[in-house]
């Protein structure tokens, strides 16, 4: 494997532009945890099901603000859009400092080394929602649409959110048409004619949800699943490995390439636009905000309030609803979360916040990858064993926590280190060459 020196990569300047790509990332790596945290302390079932958890006005806020109510998937697409924007910005200095095929080895390489974190996210630290392979993999098919314009990877982006919505209602259909056709065969008089195999399957298929949709039948998974994740590592390793196998290969195909690659072609185009840095006029982000809040929070709000009203039960949710919508509100939110930020950075009044968080930002690789250490050695039965022993507004002091610790730790490392520990040791193996890693009057004139 040829080595290559740090001449190969152009050096990241201090313009504006590059503090609002780093504070963004920030911003996106803290607010990952915002909505990852359920997923550590509460049980999988108890996570979108608001009815296993202690009922009070607080823990519904939390759960509905940091929930599917406003900021559900928004800091991972907003994760997503920085991911695609980086992918063009290491390999178009790359491609301008090297010849051949030099430039998508090493970006094959660089993404590889990420698939191997990823599995290690999810098969050592057992986090079952790592996203890191889900980018390795989907960064790969990235590197075909990076010479695109604009309009073009917006274009990509509407297709993926086209098939995402075809896909979800695709799945109403189907879900319906099975309890239909088990209600049918429910009511037909046995006593006078006998059920076919096709009606005995689908009435088993209907009893079966209708089953799983009861409050004590989902008590009991709950209570389950508790039991397993406050065991062993070997215990819980059975579990989680099963949850991140299926993330990384069923859903990963059903869904989850399509809501990657959505923002991160996003992210493309609001580089090559300038919107992602912050050079857009003020009321591009505006519009932004003011369309996508004004648009995605009611419908947030519709999508949250069927499945109350219903009171989660699953059976009655599905035979209801008319039409799926919940990956074009989540899209139209998001890009109103995004605009929201940015009308913040293009107003001056937040300098310290953004200047807070680019350390954060510079270090965004280790700090996720800290997140599901520290976590899990809070929550899981081979640490504190805290999971599902705290109540949902409990769960954000530890978010609170994680943040200053983080914050802390960044703006000190920074200090007297060029890169995060990860970030070091992936670039490392990317270029197959140990990199400088201490500040010195050597290392600072070196490219980053």
């Amino acid at each position: 494997m040829p080595s290559l020196s740090g001449n190969f990569v152009a050096p990241i300047g201090q313009s504006e532009r590059i503090i609002a790509l780093d504070s963004l990332r920030g911003i996106a790596v803290l607010g990952i945890l915002l909505m990852n945290i359920p997923g550590f302390g509460l049980a999988h079932s108890a996570i979108f099901d608001y009815s296993l958890n202690e009922q009070s006005p607080l823990n519904y806020f939390f759960w509905y603000v940091f929930g599917p109510g406003v900021f559900e998937g928004s800091q991972r697409a907003i994760f997503s859009m920085l991911f695609g924007a980086g992918t063009i910005i290491f390999v178009t200095r790359l491609e301008k400092r090297t010849t051949g095929l030099m430039a998508a080895e090493l970006f094959l390489r660089r993404q590889l080394w990420l698939l191997v974190f990823g599995l290690i996210n999810a098969y050592v630290l057992l986090w079952f929602w790592d996203i890191l392979y889900h980018y390795a993999i989907c960064g790969i098919i990235l590197f075909a649409f990076r010479r695109l314009k604009p309009k073009y990877l917006l274009i990509a982006a509407g297709v993926c959110l086209l098939l995402m919505t075809a896909r979800e209602n695709r799945d109403l259909y189907k879900r319906k048409s099975m309890i239909n056709k088990g209600e049918v065969a429910a009511a037909v008089d046995t006593a006078k004619t006998k059920l076919t195999d096709k009606q005995k399957a689908d009435f088993a298929a209907m009893q079966d949800l209708k089953e799983r949709s009861k409050p004590e039948e989902k008590k009991k998974k709950m209570e389950k699943e508790l039991s397993e994740v406050r065991g062993s590592y070997a215990e819980l390793y059975e579990v989680r490995s099963n949850m991140a196998e299926e993330g990384e290969t069923t859903a990963m195909y059903y869904f989850l390439v399509w809501d990657v690659l959505l923002f991160m072609f996003m992210g493309m185009a609001f580089f090559k636009l300038g919107i992602l840095q912050g050079e857009a006029k003020t009321k591009v982000y505006a519009w932004m905000a003011i369309l996508g809040l004004g648009i995605g929070l009611p419908l947030s709000y519709l999508f949250v309030t069927n499945d109350v009203n219903h009171h989660f039960n699953w059976f009655e949710i599905i035979k209801t609803k008319k039409f799926e919508f919940y990956e074009l509100q989540r899209f139209i939110h998001s890009i109103g979360i995004f605009g929201l930020i940015m009308l913040l950075y293009k107003s001056g009044l937040f300098k310290w916040l953004f200047a807070l968080m680019r350390p954060v930002g510079q270090m965004a690789f280790t700090n996720y990858l800290m997140q599901s250490l520290i976590c899990g050695l809070i929550f899981m039965g081979i640490g504190f064993g805290w999971y599902g022993r705290l109540q949902i507004y409990e769960l954000y002091y530890v978010v609170a926590a994680v943040w200053l610790l983080e914050i802390i730790w960044s703006h000190i490392w920074l200090r007297y280190f060029r890169f995060g520990p990860l970030e070091w040791l992936w670039r490392s193996l990317t270029y197959w060459q140990i990199q400088p890693l201490r500040k010195n009057k050597l290392s600072e004139n070196l490219p980053e």
